[in-house]
C-alpha cells in the first residue's frame, strides 16, 4: 500500500464546473482570475467568485490554485502585484506560475501562497526541477514529454519537499510544453496568453507551387489530413506506476470543458485512486476504466511516459462520443426526481445515472411529468423542467446519460 495517497487535482473552468469537481471527489482544483491565466475561453472567475469558490472549497477540505501562467507583457506588471495580493487575502493554496519574473513578484506579494512552477516553464530534468525548488517553488508540474524512467530520476535527484505533479487525463497540445505559434502565425491569437485557436485540430492539404488551384489531400483518401492532432491523453490504468515515480499530483486537464466532463473524468480517477491504494498490484477494474469511454474524447494513448510515440489522429479531428448527456437532477420533491432537460429523452428510455460518492446505476424513465404535473413521453425542449417518479437514491446534482446512436 502507498504511504500517501496522489492528490487528484481537477480543472474548474467557472462555479458549475468547481462544483461539479468538489463533488465528484478533487483533492484540489486549478482555476483563474479573469486575467493571467492560460485559458481565455472558460468564464473563469471575478475576484468576487474567486473569494467565494475559495470559501466552497475549503470548507469540504479542497485546496484551490489559481493559474498566473500566461507571458505578461510589460504593462500588464502593474496589476499583478494587487491580484496576488487579492488572492493570498483571499485564502488561495498556490499560484500556477511560468514566469521568473511573476515568480519572483509572488514571493514578494502573496509570500503565504505557495508556488507551482507550470507545465509551460518546460521542466524536463532534474537540474531544472531543483533550479525552481531553490528559487522558492514548493512544486513543479513536469513537461507532458517526459518519460516515467526519468521522471523516477528527477524525483531521486531533487530535495525530497519539492512536489512533483504530472498530467494524467485529457487533450494534448502538439506543442507538449506548450510554447506553441501556431496560432499566432494562422490566426493572430496567442496560445501563450491563453487564446489558442487550435490550428493543429484544422484540415490541412498541399498545394504544390506550380499548381495551385490543385490542392492535394495528404492521405490516400478523399479527406485532408490532421497532420498536427495529437491524441488524448488517458493513465488511469497507469496510477500505480506514476506513483511509483514519485509524482504526487495528478493532474486532469479541462478547464474549458463541461460539468459533466470534469464530473465523470474526476470521478474516474477518484475511484481508481481508492481502488489501487487498497489494490496496488491489481488490474483497475473494467467498469472504471469504462467511465473514461462516457466522455467526448480523442483516441487515448499513454504520451510519453513509456518512451515511442504519443500518437496522432491524422484522418479526422472530431470526439469520439460514446454516450450523451441527457438531464441533470436538481433534487427531490416527494416521490418525484425534478430534472433539468439537456437533450430529448422520452419515457421508455435506459439510463444511466452518475453521481458523486456512489458506483454509476442504470434505471428506466418509466413515469414523467411536466411542470404542470402532465404526464408526458417525451422531452423535447431545451432546459425543460421534467419530473420522474421513482424510488431510486438519486442525489442532486447528478448526470443521467444514454448510450449516442
Amino acid at each position: 500500500m502507498w504511504k500517501k495517497k496522489p492528490e487528484l487535482l481537477s480543472p474548474a473552468g467557472d462555479r458549475e464546473r468547481l462544483e461539479a469537481a468538489v463533488n465528484y471527489g478533487a483533492d484540489a482544483v486549478y482555476l483563474a482570475g479573469k486575467s493571467f491565466g492560460m485559458r481565455s475561453a472558460p468564464a473563469n472567475f471575478t475576484e468576487e467568485e474567486l473569494g467565494e469558490a475559495v470559501a466552497f472549497c475549503h470548507s469540504r477540505g479542497v485546496k484551490v490554485y489559481v493559474t498566473c501562467n500566461t507571458l505578461p507583457r510589460n504593462r500588464e506588471f502593474q496589476e499583478l502585484p494587487r491580484f496576488l495580493a487579492f488572492c493570498q487575502e483571499a485564502g488561495v493554496d498556490a499560484f500556477i506560475l511560468s514566469d521568473l519574473g511573476v515568480l519572483a513578484m509572488a514571493k514578494q506579494y502573496a509570500p503565504q501562497v505557495h508556488r507551482h512552477i507550470s507545465t509551460q516553464f518546460g521542466v524536463v530534468n532534474y537540474a531544472a526541477a531543483q533550479a525552481c525548488c531553490d528559487l522558492g517553488a514548493q512544486r513543479v508540474v513536469l513537461a507532458r514529454e517526459v518519460p516515467l524512467a526519468e521522471i523516477a530520476e528527477i524525483r531521486q535527484k531533487t530535495d525530497p519537499a519539492l512536489e512533483l505533479e504530472a498530467f494524467a487525463h485529457g487533450s494534448m497540445c502538439v506543442s507538449f510544453s506548450g510554447r506553441c505559434l501556431l496560432s499566432n502565425y494562422m490566426a493572430d491569437r496567442d496560445a501563450n496568453r491563453g487564446e489558442c485557436a487550435q490550428p493543429c485540430r484544422w484540415e490541412y492539404t498541399l498545394i504544390e507551387k506550380e499548381r495551385p488551384d490543385q490542392p492535394f489531400t495528404l492521405l490516400q483518401r478523399e479527406e485532408g489530413a490532421y497532420i498536427l492532432n495529437s491524441n488524448d491523453m488517458r493513465m488511469i490504468q497507469h496510477i500505480p506506476a506514476m506513483v511509483d515515480a514519485g509524482i504526487t499530483s495528478l493532474k486532469l486537464e479541462g478547464r474549458a470543458k463541461s460539468a459533466y466532463y470534469v464530473a465523470s473524468v474526476t470521478q474516474a480517477y477518484r475511484r481508481a485512486i481508492d481502488f489501487f491504494y487498497e489494490h496496488p498490484a491489481d488490474p483497475l477494474p473494467q467498469e472504471i476504466l469504462e467511465e473514461t469511454e462516457k466522455i467526448s474524447h480523442r483516441a487515448y494513448s499513454t504520451g510519453f511516459y513509456f518512451g515511442g510515440q504519443p500518437g496522432q489522429t491524422p484522418d479526422r479531428s472530431q470526439y469520439t462520443r460514446n454516450y450523451e448527456l441527457v438531464a441533470i437532477c436538481q433534487g427531490r420533491e416527494g416521490n418525484y426526481l425534478r430534472l433539468t432537460e439537456r437533450n430529448r429523452f422520452f419515457r421508455g428510455e435506459e439510463v444511466d445515472i452518475l453521481q458523486p460518492g456512489t458506483d454509476p446505476l442504470t434505471a428506466t424513465l418509466d413515469e414523467l411529468y411536466n411542470e404542470d404535473w402532465e404526464p408526458i413521453d417525451k422531452a423535447p425542449h431545451a432546459e425543460m423542467t421534467v419530473y420522474w417518479k421513482t424510488d431510486l437514491p438519486v442525489a442532486s446534482g447528478a448526470y443521467l446519460r444514454r448510450k449516442a446512436n
